[in-house]
């Protein structure tokens, strides 16, 4: 027993040279890993309810979304009030209308855009549409039109007379013209009378050639012309008034100066315009026939 400050210590003392050694709590493996066990399971089941938690939450939104949406798509919001065409020259108004068929009480979210653009392709004028929506209420229709490039004359049924059809650059037939002051041509737009004017036109085409709206030309003779005058690269092209097509190898251009040349077959089309221009250029005082059916032996008659 030895005096310790304030009391008195009651317990074995140490033997002259032992040291005193700290107190360890002995902790088994199996409890450690029943703890970490324990621990990680508490952190998943906090973690999962979390998810749940985001789940049920994003679930409530995308139901909320779609409920509003359905209540908005079967409404009368964005009801359309105008219909606004873009780029139509040689169709009327009646026409549009009748092929966009717009049912009454549409609105912009309930509108099928590709089946009125399918629709507007149904006549040989319309080469493409493209249908779009402009909120609040506008339906906005833009339209590529198919160009008049010639007028061809076709004999009639009984062959006693012509009638004009209107054909455009990729070959398509777009529609018989009616004869200016028939009942016909109160239907049809000024802009075809127009083009149908300024348009180069195809005339001797042999009976029997068959036209018919929306299809693509099998007259080797109206496609040989056409070809030529598609083919042309210089300012000859834009001379070319008429084409007599009573055959590929007799195919005969007509100049806006009142020049026959005698073309034949839409082949060597570079070559034979160098030959033409040339022929021009060297008579000056006027040329009334060029013939460059043989590109190679070229001949011409002067005025």
């Amino acid at each position: 027993m030895f005096a310790v400050p304030g009391g008195r210590y009651d317990g074995p003392t140490l033997e002259e040279g032992e040291q005193s050694r700290p107190e360890f709590v002995s902790t088994s493996v199996g409890e450690l890993r029943r703890a970490e066990r324990t621990e990680r399971a508490e952190r998943l089941r906090k973690s999962s309810r979390r998810y749940l938690m985001r789940f049920i939450i994003i679930i409530g939104v995308v139901v909320a979304l779609l409920a509003g949406w359905a209540a908005l798509y079967n409404s009368p919001a964005f009801s359309i009030e105008n219909v606004q065409v873009n780029g139509v020259e040689h169709l009327t108004n009646d026409e549009v209308s009748q092929l966009a068929n717009i049912p009454a009480g549409a609105t912009l979210l309930r509108i099928d855009t590709d089946a009125i653009a399918d629709r507007m392709k149904q006549t040989a004028w319309v080469e493409d549409a493209q249908v779009k929506r402009v909120f609040p209420n506008t339906l906005e229709i833009d339209v590529t039109e198919r160009a008049v490039q010639a007028i061809v004359e076709i004999p009639t049924s009984s062959g006693s007379a012509v009638k004009s059809w209107a054909i455009a650059e990729d070959h398509m037939w777009l529609m018989p013209i009616p004869e200016a002051g028939s009942e016909g041509a109160k239907t049809t737009s000024q802009k075809i009378y127009e083009d149908a004017e300024a348009a180069l036109h195809i005339v001797d085409v042999p009976f029997g050639t068959k036209a018919e709206i929306g299809q693509i030309c099998a007259d080797s003779n109206v496609n040989n012309a056409l070809d030529i005058v598609n083919g042309m690269t210089t300012e000859l092209s834009g001379r070319v008034v008429k084409v007599s097509a009573a055959g590929p190898a007799e195919t005969t251009l007509v100049l806006d100066n009142g020049v026959e040349i005698a073309f034949g077959k839409a082949e060597d089309i570079r070559d034979k315009e160098r030959v033409i221009l040339k022929i021009l250029e060297d008579n000056p005082d006027g040329v009334a026939y060029i013939n460059v059916r043989m590109v190679e032996s070229p001949t011409w008659r002067a005025v």
